[in-house]
């Protein structure tokens, strides 16, 4: 038996209060049901409910805008015959205007289980709209593709937010977008009539492809769950002049840089010993972002097993190995990023300076690791009482 996501569950089972109302739709492709029909389309097709609006995301409603930080602008969809509003531009939330006429916001977007990703912030923007609108919210669920038992990574510390961080979680967070919502809702005292429809059949220890759902890649350069177990922690490249895979068919499993020599950085990352992968030479050419054209000398990631490997321990890896074997030639990202102009983009996307002075004064990578155990264990224990889901 397949695992449901929370829209087949909530137009089963929770339309019903919202009999009558104009939906607004927060969704981008992967807002699919266990058919591959569109949340949008299941919406239209619901007699107890008009969808009246979609807003979209980064890359956009459609994921048809390839890069990160291109702002897209609104639309009209003439299919479903009503307005698209972009939440990635000038309008990170919804306005009052793109709100006005609506009865309910609904979000149905995926997430790949990683602080830096944008959509959760989006929905976490969206929902405190909602709040000063007076407009109900209701959270969509799905499973977090990459498990929900596992916590790593640094965690964001304040003076640090960003659109890729706003609110303090680890770098690898365990949780689903609804289990984020009600925590950040509590944590952060928002004033909104939150509803949450829960995905059924799915457990903590449940990977995507365990499931039975079918895989929609979240965004343009997340194409695979291959992709989505490292991200967490190869998602650092984009702090720096590494190319972090874009422009190539493995985006964030590759990462290198025309100054460094594939084997010599493929030897030294699996010298560090990251648990439950391995690091093969690799040369590659990107067709577009960093180095496109140029001949790029890298490593890419292969997790041999998933439930020992740690993505943030790779990813520190990566930076630590960058900066020893590059010289001069490694540089760290300058801003702006994501709307930050007066902080590194490494630190706002580690969560403050302290990798990044860490990298900088040769700490050895476990060291690193060891310095966020802590937070991560406080972390842990703080996300408990607002799990959804079963741990088996």
């Amino acid at each position: 038996m397949r695992c449901e996501a929370g829209v087949e569950v909530f137009l089963r089972e929770g339309v019903e209060r919202f009999r009558g109302a104009r939906v607004g739709l927060l969704a981008n492709p992967a807002s699919v049901d266990g058919q591959l029909v569109h949340s949008a389309a299941r919406f239209a097709g619901a007699s107890e409910v008009r969808l009246a609006a979609l807003f979209g995301p980064q890359h956009g409603a459609r994921a048809d805008v390839q890069d990160n930080m291109i702002e897209t602008a609104d639309a009209f969809d003439a299919r479903l015959g009503v307005p698209v509003y972009s939440l990635y531009g000038a309008r990170r939330q919804p306005d009052a205007a793109s709100l006005a006429g609506l009865d309910v916001l609904v979000c149905d977007l995926p997430d790949v289980g990683a602080r830096p990703y944008t959509f959760v912030w989006t929905m976490l923007l969206a929902m405190e709209a909602c709040g000063r609108a007076g407009l109900p919210f209701v959270v969509l669920d799905r499973p977090n593709p990459i498990g929900g038992v596992r916590v790593e990574g640094p965690c964001l510390e304040s003076g640090f937010e960003s659109f890729v961080g706003l609110h303090s979680l680890p770098m690898r967070h365990g949780l689903t977008m609804g289990e984020l919502a009600r925590m950040m809702r509590a944590e952060r005292g928002i004033d909104v009539d939150l509803t949450v429809a829960p995905c059924a059949g799915w457990s903590r220890g449940m990977w995507f492809d365990g499931t039975g759902l079918p895989w929609v890649m979240a965004s343009p350069n997340l194409p695979t769950l291959e992709t989505a177990a490292v991200y967490p922690g190869t998602v650092l490249a984009e702090g720096t002049n590494l190319s972090e895979g874009r422009g190539t068919t493995r985006p964030f499993e590759i990462i290198g840089a025309p100054y460094l020599d594939a084997e010599e950085f493929a030897a030294r990352l699996n010298a560090c010993g990251v648990a439950g992968a391995r690091f093969r030479p690799v040369w590659f050419r990107p067709t577009f972002d960093k180095w496109a054209g140029k001949l790029c000398g890298g490593a890419q990631v292969h997790v041999m097993d998933r439930e020992r490997f740690e993505p943030c321990v790779a990813g520190a890896a990566v930076l630590a190995a960058a900066f020893a074997l590059g010289g001069e030639r490694f540089a760290w990202r300058e801003p702006p990023f994501e709307y930050v102009y007066d902080r590194m983009p490494i630190d706002i996307l580690s969560g403050s300076a302290r990798l990044r002075e860490q990298v900088e004064s040769g700490l050895a990578v476990r060291a690193m690791a060891d310095s966020w155990a802590a937070e991560v264990e406080e972390f842990a224990e703080r996300r408990r009482e607002w799990l959804l889901y079963a741990p088996a």
